[in-house]
Formats: C-alpha cells, sequence, structure tokens
C-alpha cells in the first residue's frame, strides 16, 4: 500500500476548494480539480478529479497504486491532441505523461528509444537534423509517441505501425509487457491498446541512419510544409476530427456535403479542411461534440456512410 500525506488546500477551482496529495517514498505530486482545457489542443474541457504527471517509472508505478487503493478510475493525457475532454471534466485520476520523454539513438543498431510523452514532431526534427531515416512523416503529428503507439498515427502513406519494434505497455496491477508490434492488433488508425486500461511507457522504433542530414531535412520540411498549406493550424483543433473510410477520404464527403464553414456555438467546420474542426475562440466541448455529431448526420444521410471518430471523447456528454 503507497502512504500519502496531504499537503492541504491549494486556493479554489470553480468554488471548490483544491487539494494535492505527495505520495511519500518519492516526489510526485497529485492534485485535485486541475482544468483539462490547457492541456489539450482544443483548449476545451473541465476539471480532473485527479491529476498526475510523474517524471519517472516509480512515480507512474506510485500513482498508480494509489489509484488502485482508491479504486480509481484512470485516464492518460499525452499531448492532449486527439482528445475533446467533456465540459464536466474527467472522473478519477488523469495521468499526463508529457514528462516521461526520455530519448536514446543508437548509432550502431539504428534503434530510437523514448518515453511515451515525447513529441513526435520535436523527434521527427531530431532524426532529420541527425540525418536518420523514418520519421519525416511524422513531422505535422501534433501528438507523443505513446498516442502514436496506441492509435497508429501516420501520414504521407507511412504509420507507426512500420517502424516499431516494440513498446513497454504497464497494467494497472504494476506488471510491465515488452510488446512487438505483432501483438498489438494493429489497424488504420487503431490498435487494439485504444479503449483499454494498459499504459504506454516508451517505444523502440527502427530507423535508418547515416544519411545526408540536409536531405533528409530538406525532405522533412517538404512533409511539414504540406501539412501546413492544406490543413488550419491559426486556431485550436485535434488534428482530424474523422477516419478516413475510403474509397472517398472523410474531408472530402464533409466538403460536398456543403457543411465547410458550418458552426456551432464555437466550434466551426474549417474552410480549409473539412475534417478539421476549429474552436473560434469561445467554443465548448458541448458545441464541439454536437458539430462531430450533426456532421455525421448529414454525411449519413447523403452518403449512407457514418463517419467514425478519430478523436477520442472522453466523459460525459449529451447529444441535443
Amino acid at each position: 500500500m503507497v502512504m500519502t500525506v496531504s499537503s492541504g488546500s491549494l486556493g479554489q477551482v470553480n468554488g471548490k476548494p483544491e487539494r494535492s496529495i505527495t505520495l511519500l517514498g518519492n516526489d510526485c505530486l497529485i492534485r485535485s480539480k486541475v482544468s483539462l482545457a490547457s492541456l489539450t489542443s482544443f483548449r476545451v474541457g473541465g476539471p480532473a478529479d485527479w491529476y498526475t504527471a510523474p517524471q519517472r517509472l516509480d512515480q507512474l508505478l506510485a500513482c498508480l497504486e494509489w489509484a488502485n487503493s482508491e479504486e480509481l478510475p484512470i485516464t492518460l493525457l499525452g499531448g492532449g491532441s486527439n482528445l475533446l475532454v467533456s465540459d464536466r471534466g474527467l472522473r478519477g485520476l488523469v495521468i499526463g505523461t508529457r514528462y516521461l520523454r526520455h530519448t536514446h539513438f543508437d548509432q550502431e543498431t539504428g534503434q530510437l528509444t523514448v518515453g511515451s510523452g515525447a513529441s513526435l514532431p520535436r523527434l521527427a526534427w531530431k532524426a532529420a537534423r541527425m540525418g536518420w531515416r523514418g520519421l519525416e512523416w511524422a513531422v505535422g503529428i501534433p501528438g507523443t509517441v505513446g498516442g502514436a503507439v496506441v492509435m497508429n498515427a501516420g501520414a504521407h502513406s507511412s504509420c507507426t505501425a512500420d517502424i516499431l519494434i516494440n513498446t513497454h505497455i504497464l497494467e494497472r496491477s504494476g506488471t510491465l509487457h515488452v510488446l512487438p508490434p505483432q501483438k498489438l492488433g494493429y489497424r488504420y488508425r487503431t490498435s487494439n491498446l485504444q479503449g483499454g486500461s494498459r499504459l504506454v511507457t516508451q517505444a523502440t522504433f527502427q530507423l535508418q541512419p547515416g544519411y545526408d542530414p540536409q536531405q533528409v531535412m530538406a525532405e522533412t520540411t517538404e512533409h511539414f510544409q504540406q501539412r501546413r498549406l492544406s490543413q488550419p493550424y491559426h486556431l485550436p483543433s485535434c488534428g482530424s476530427v474523422f477516419r478516413n473510410p475510403g474509397p472517398h477520404k472523410a474531408g472530402w464527403l464533409i466538403e460536398q456535403t456543403g457543411l465547410k464553414g458550418y458552426q456551432i456555438g464555437g466550434a466551426q467546420v474549417a474552410e480549409r479542411h473539412a475534417n478539421f474542426i476549429l474552436n473560434c475562440g469561445s467554443a465548448t466541448a458541448s458545441d464541439i461534440f454536437q458539430l462531430i455529431h450533426h456532421v455525421q448526420e448529414r454525411v449519413q444521410h447523403q452518403w449512407y456512410c457514418l463517419l467514425e471518430p478519430e478523436v477520442r471523447i472522453l466523459g460525459e456528454f449529451k447529444v441535443c
């Protein structure tokens, strides 16, 4: 059992006192009533009952043990780029992985081992500067390694499954497994890690070192510019909202339905790319959720195709 001590009140959040807990034996702090809006790329969402951001594996294990002792549900939060969090917030313990970002490039094997909280675009730029091929496609994906492993992130006809050697998976019990991609059930933008309680702590990728850094940088820059020209980044969004159903892309179906620019509250279908929903400054999570539902209804009515969200929708929502 993990012993804890309370450090008392830290102030007021929505009229309620914010509390913190320090886990004895390490310096990991667990705080109550932490707003999640600033931790997601949509910039919406209510508070977490409890929030922590461990920097080491032992802290993560201690947080898991504490959550188990309190019988709390657990939600992992990486870069927050593929999430829509309810205005009511999230119950239980939210674990932010953004500080789990240790990185090691092995020159002999060409393998990159990296913590789950590391930024995918930053890794792509770093690999390019070193003359390592394999991550050029990832430069425009605004997420973390953990999220990429879980959802099989990809772009430009490449994806995480193509280069993954193995990933370290932590069970709620504290048991650690090292799994190859063949055990993850990879498909287009999904894996068997989605929707479960297993936590990605790190991943190892196979890259190809020894190339001219200027050439790899040029190719990486080209991928980056392609995404910047075709996708809106001037306002908060989650990236692509829907999976591409095939044979047509989700953005094309939405555009042909006439929904570019359509708005509910402060949420808008982007003019530049219809598979993006933008927070125009005053959107609530409910606005975005209602717009997602409206787009699904309209596309299904016209094209007999139900678009499946790529964005993870967390918490309580009601369809109006």
